[in-house]
């Protein structure tokens, strides 16, 4: 198998439901509109084909047509999750930021994100459609980050959760509060070796009092990233950055 980083991040990925462990396969769909019609891949190039769910394959082109792309199974492998996965709770935030927030998210590595109804949040889905298209469109964003990063797993996207909901699921993780304030810093705080580690960034007013109590009572520890105040889009990524050199996962 071949171990080398550029073999298995430099192809476009493309996504598929299953990747074949041999043989040729036909890449039609969006996929392969993008493919042939949009990154024109020609024959004799190397693309990658992945499941989103950590297997990929290195696959040559053979042949395109409009709208597809024929491709033969060089190789195929499997990359394990990391033995510490950190979930992003990302508050909402208004116009693209949220977007944005999930997009730097997937590309510094997150292996999941929950959308935060927290109260000072501008922006407020609702249950109706509009609450589902915003929530597509953060699904999306990771879809589309991760294959950007070439990344053998697309992060999920959890339906929105309120703070009482929040609280509930932070059980048997490890939960960091991002806080401005707090005494704190997330280059000393206590990680574990293995587990999930949850990471809390809230809307750009803030997280209230009560609400830090809350989540403090189910187990969250404040924790501040250095002397400056990051905006809630770009907070999650940079933490995620300091996450992945003091956990381990950027050097798997």
């Amino acid at each position: 198998m071949t171990d080398d980083l550029e073999a298995w991040s430099r192809p476009a990925l493309f996504l598929v439901d299953e990747v074949p462990t041999s043989g040729v396969v036909t890449l039609g769909g969006p996929e392969g509109r993008h493919a042939a019609d949009v990154k024109r891949v020609t024959p004799g190039e190397v693309i990658l084909l992945g499941d989103g769910a950590g297997t990929r394959a290195r696959a040559e082109v053979t042949s395109t047509a409009k709208g597809s792309v024929t491709a033969t199974i060089r190789e195929r492998r499997h990359d394990e999750p990391p033995a510490v996965v950190i979930t992003l709770v990302q508050a909402l935030a208004k116009g693209d930021r949220g977007e944005l927030a999930v997009e730097l998210a997937t590309e510094a590595g997150v292996d999941a994100v929950v959308p935060w109804r927290a109260e000072r949040c501008v922006t407020r889905w609702d249950d109706g459609p509009r609450g589902a298209k915003a929530l597509a469109r953060w699904r999306a964003t990771a879809t589309e980050a991760a294959k950007q990063a070439r990344r053998p797993r697309v992060p999920r996207v959890d339906d929105p959760v309120t703070t009482p909901q929040l609280a509930g699921r932070l059980g048997g993780t490890t939960p960091l509060l991002l806080e401005a304030a707090a005494e704190e810093s997330l280059a000393t705080v206590a990680l574990p070796e293995a587990g999930e580690v949850v990471l809390v960034v809230g809307p750009e007013g803030g997280v209230t009092e009560a609400e830090t109590a809350r989540l403090v009572e189910a187990g969250a520890t404040p924790v501040r990233l250095g002397p400056d105040v990051l905006r809630t889009s770009s907070a999650g990524a940079v933490a995620l950055g300091a996450l992945g050199v003091r956990t381990g996962r950027w050097t798997r």
